[in-house]
């Protein structure tokens, strides 16, 4: 009894092993006839970014003199720097928000 239990099991792992020969050959042959297409490049459109002239450069950075010292005063002093620049320019509220600050000047 036990023999003819292992001559089944036996065919049925033939079959079984015959049944993914048969798989593995159909896949193998549809991996050779794919052909994906093939990506389009995409366009990349390079700009150049257009030079900075040296007096926006220097504006820029007057500009940002002027924002680190308004950040370190209090509202009302403020807005006496905002007068000064409205009146005399950026130069000199950047010496009025140092003064006011109790920062030295600089040179």
């Amino acid at each position: 009894m036990a023999r003819s239990t292992a001559l089944t099991q036996l065919t049925i792992v033939r079959r079984s092993l015959r049944a993914l020969d048969r798989a593995l050959a159909d896949f193998a042959a549809s991996l050779r006839a794919y052909r994906p297409e093939a990506p389009v490049p995409a366009k990349t459109v390079t700009r150049r970014r257009a030079r900075t002239s040296l007096k926006a450069r220097a504006a820029w950075k007057l500009q940002g003199a002027y924002m680190g010292h308004m950040r370190q005063l209090k509202p009302a002093q403020k807005a006496m720097v905002r007068a000064v620049k409205a009146k005399r320019g950026t130069k000199a509220a950047i010496r009025k928000a140092q003064e006011l600050a109790g920062k030295p000047r600089a040179a």
